[in-house]
Formats: C-alpha cells, sequence, structure tokens
C-alpha cells in the first residue's frame, strides 16, 4: 500500500510541475512578443521619418535643377536671338558684296573693251600689232643701252671675282696661321748608337753569320762602318728600320746576338711596333677630336707615321691637313667634321699599297666602305688627286688642305720620293715571280735580295730566276749603273728531342 500511495503522489507532483513549466514558457513566450512588436513598431516609425526626409531633399533638389534649366533655356533662347540678327546681317552684306562684284566685273568688261579699241587704233595709225610694237621697243632698249649694260656686267663680275679671290686668300692665311709648325724632311737611315765598338764585331759574329740573319730578317742594309760608336740602319721604309732597329736594340740588351735569337727578336720588334702603330692612330685621331673610328682603321692610320711622300711623314701631312680642312670649312660655313675626316683619312691607302694591288685612292676607298665609313666622307676624300668627280663641296677644301700642306716650303723632297718609288718597284718585280718568298732592295738599290720558298724553288730554278728577274728590271726599269740580284734558297730541317 505504501508503494501504491508513493508513485501516486510521484505522479500528481510531476503533473503539477509540468502544468506550471507549461503556463512559464507560456508567459516568456507572450512576454517577447510584445518586445518584438514594439521593436518593430519603433523601426517603422524611424523609416516613416527617413523616407519623409528624403522625399523632401528630392522635392529641393528637383526645384534647384528645374530653376538651372529654366536660366539654360533663357540662355539659348537669347542665343539664338543673337544668331539671326547676326544672320539677317550678313544677308544683308552678301547682297551688298555681290553688288559690287557685279559692278567691278561690268567696269572690267568696260575697260577691256576700251583697251581692246585704242589697241586696234594705235596697230591702225602705226602699221604694226601690239606683239610688234613691244618686240621693237625691246629692240631699241638693247641697242641703246647694250654697251651700258655690257660695262656694268663686267663691272660687277670684277668686283665679285676680288672679292672672292680676296675672301679665300684671307680663309686660307688665317688658317695656315692658325695651324703653324716646322716641317722635318724624312730621310733613309736610322742611327743606332752603340756604347762600346767592340759590339760591333758580336753583331757582326763569326764570319758575318749575326748581321747576314738581321738583314735577312728585317730586310734592310746595316752599315757598320761608316761611323764611330754606331751602326747605320738603311732602308726606304720607315717601318722596316724601325723594327730593325727596336730588333737590334733588344739584341744588343739581351747580349745573346745569334741566330735564333736574332729572329725572335725580330718578331717581338715586329709585335711590339704594331702595338705602338695603335697608340701612334689614337693619339692622333684624339688630338684631332675624332672617337668613332674603327679599331682596325686607327691602327692604319698609325702606320701611316712609318710611310713618306716625297719625304713628308704622311702621317703628320695627314693630320696638318685634317686641321687645315676644318678651319677652311667652318669659315666656309660646310661641314667641318665631314672635311676633317675626309682630309685625315685621304691616304689611308698607303698604309696597304705595299701588300696589295691598286693606287692608294682606290685601296682607301675599299678601306672606308670595308669598315662603314659614312659615304660624304668617302665623297670628301676621294677627289684630293681629280681621280673622282668632286661630289660635295668638302672634297674642294679635302684638295686645297692636300695642295697647302705639301706645297709648304721644306714639307718634300723631290728626288728622295723618285728614289723610294726606284726601290719599292725593285721589290714589286721580284715579288711577282712565283716561288719568291720575300724581296728587299738594300745598298741604295744597287743590290736585290730574293728570299725563295725551298719546297718551290730548287737550285737549278734558282739561277734561273735570278737571271729573269734581271732582265725584267732591265726591260721596266731605268737606273744608273747596275743592280746585283742576289736569289738566297735556305733549307732549314728542324726537328724536336721530346
Amino acid at each position: 500500500m505504501e508503494f501504491i500511495y508513493v508513485a501516486i503522489t510521484a505522479v500528481v507532483f510531476a503533473a503539477v510541475g509540468g502544468a506550471a513549466g507549461y503556463w512559464a514558457r507560456k508567459a516568456a513566450e507572450a512576454n517577447k512578443l510584445g518586445e518584438a512588436e514594439t521593436k518593430a513598431k519603433e523601426i517603422i516609425a524611424e523609416a516613416k521619418e527617413k523616407a519623409a526626409a528624403v522625399l523632401l531633399e528630392q522635392k529641393n533638389d528637383e526645384k534647384e535643377r528645374r530653376k538651372e534649366i529654366d536660366a539654360l533655356e533663357q540662355r539659348i533662347l537669347h542665343r539664338e536671338e543673337v544668331l539671326d540678327k547676326k544672320l539677317t546681317d550678313l544677308s544683308a552684306e552678301e547682297t551688298k558684296v555681290r553688288a559690287r562684284e557685279d559692278t567691278a566685273k561690268a567696269k572690267e568688261e568696260a575697260a577691256t573693251r576700251k583697251e581692246a579699241e585704242i589697241d586696234g587704233k594705235l596697230e591702225k595709225i602705226g602699221g604694226l600689232t601690239l606683239a610688234q610694237a613691244r618686240e621693237e621697243i625691246v629692240r631699241r632698249a638693247k641697242e641703246d643701252r647694250s654697251q651700258d649694260l655690257a660695262q656694268a656686267i663686267q663691272k660687277i663680275d670684277r668686283e665679285n671675282r676680288e672679292e672672292v679671290e680676296k675672301r679665300a686668300a684671307d680663309i686660307i692665311t688665317v688658317a695656315l696661321q692658325r695651324y703653324a709648325r716646322g716641317h722635318v724632311a724624312e730621310m733613309t737611315t736610322t742611327m743606332f748608337p752603340l756604347k762600346d765598338e767592340d759590339l760591333k764585331g758580336k753583331i757582326i759574329g763569326r764570319e758575318g753569320r749575326n748581321i747576314r740573319a738581321l738583314e735577312r730578317a728585317t730586310g734592310v742594309e746595316f752599315i757598320i762602318d761608316e761611323a764611330p760608336d754606331a751602326i747605320i740602319i738603311s732602308s726606304f721604309d720607315p717601318f722596316r728600320r724601325e723594327v730593325a732597329r727596336l730588333a737590334l736594340d733588344k739584341l744588343v740588351k739581351d747580349g745573346r746576338i745569334q741566330p735564333a735569337k736574332i729572329e725572335e727578336f725580330v718578331e717581338q720588334a715586329k709585335a711590339e711596333l704594331a702595338k705602338r702603330t695603335q697608340e701612334i692612330g689614337e693619339a692622333a685621331a684624339q688630338d684631332l677630336g675624332i672617337f668613332d673610328l674603327p679599331k682596325e682603321l686607327v691602327q692604319l692610320v698609325g702606320r701611316l707615321h712609318f710611310r713618306t711622300s716625297f719625304g713628308q711623314n704622311v702621317l703628320v701631312h695627314s693630320t696638318e691637313m685634317a686641321y687645315i680642312a676644318e678651319m677652311m670649312a667652318r669659315e666656309l660655313g660646310l661641314n667641318a667634321e665631314v672635311a676633317k675626316k675626309g682630309a685625315l683619312l685621304h691616304d689611308i691607302g698607303k698604309a696597304i699599297d705595299h701588300e696589295v694591288e691598286g693606287t692608294h685612292v682606290e685601296l682607301g676607298i675599299k678601306l672606308l666602305k670595308k669598315y662603314n665609313i659614312a659615304e660624304p666622307v668617302i665623297e670628301a676624300m676621294q677627289s684630293h688627286h681629280d681621280d673622282y668627280p668632286y661630289a660635295r663641296p668638302e672634297a674642294y677644301v679635302v684638295t686645297a688642305a692636300d695642295v697647302l700642306s705639301a706645297a709648304r716650303p721644306g714639307a718634300r723632297r723631290g728626288t728622295l720620293e723618285n728614289y723610294v718609288k726606284r726601290l719599292a718597284d725593285l721589290e714589286k718585280i721580284a715579288g711577282e715571280f712565283a716561288g719568291v718568298k720575300s724581296a728587299y732592295a738594300i745598298a741604295a738599290g744597287r743590290e736585290l735580295r730574293v728570299f725563295v720558298i725551298p719546297e718551290k724553288v730548287d737550285d737549278f730554278r734558282a739561277l734561273e730566276l735570278a737571271r729573269e728577274i734581271a732582265n725584267k728590271i732591265q726591260t721596266d726599269l731605268k737606273y744608273p749603273g747596275e743592280i746585283k740580284v742576289n736569289v738566297i734558297r735556305e733549307m732549314r730541317a728542324v726537328e724536336y728531342a721530346r
């Protein structure tokens, strides 16, 4: 019974608790619903206030835009009225202009008719047409004034010529005065001083083998006994003389003077001189303010230092020309840069004319085209011997500078140039034969030493070659005395022990 009582009691309490919880939840939900409705009403009220404010603002903006549109319409209407008035005025002015044109045309037609009537009356009176009358007037004027016209033309021509000659003389004089320098004619010998006279014996060597090796390697002649404490190096080619001088200087400093060392030092001297020519060319170009020449062309410019023309150093001549041509071009209002480069490079072909067939002008043009030198510079230099037409004014300036530099007193020696040309012709004749390795004219042109390739020329052919070269010289050249043709065939066998 107690168990049943407890169970009934528990059921009653559970039912009462559940009912209490249900009504509590209902009360909470009703409270939340009330708060939500209040919040919603507040939001709606706030939205209505904002909407009313926006609507009021839009109405105000609409009023402002309407005022602006009304003002713009008033301005447009005013402009239309002004334009209508101007159009009316233009129409009236156009009517007046047309009336004036019609009046002018009528007057012109009347004048033309009147002129025709007068011309007709004059032709009837004089018996000549208008064209014939004009020709007659011109003919009589020419007859009356021909002598006066001729005298006036002669006077003008004379004054212009005198003025041109005076101007040209002023330009040349100023250019030469601004570039004033001395002239040193190049000789054909170089003096090599010796500290000790006994060195001459070492240089000559046993049975002359050292001196022969030196002459064979350098292509110059060594004169031992003509000057005390000195050796004279003789050659018409300054480049060879300088190679020989450098090689001899190295041999004397080294002390081991023998054929093997001679060949080694000669090759070193050639390499050193090649470097020097580059430096000489760069210095000449920099002095002139020319910085855009290719490196190969600058080295050829440097080689001109070792070339002469009628005893005048070609590089000195070219740089002098460049200064003079630049000054003359500036005075004449021409392209000074083109004139200066054309003058510096005008004899560039002489740097290789011993090695390649052709005149120095043709070789120079080919070199400049090869290294992409500007066409105006080529046109400026190609006419300095009148081989090509004068394509531009700067060409006349370059030619004038060439004449001025060459014609200055003491600049050149014609006899020396003829002597150098004869020696060069001697070597050229020998070089034309097959199998010839090199040829050197020595002893002032009295001896021609010809070195042949032993694999191509045997001993019997060497004898024939000497006779053929001698006959060719007799046929082609004019010279005093006799020339000794010395053909040298040297066979070397070289092997290395390892």
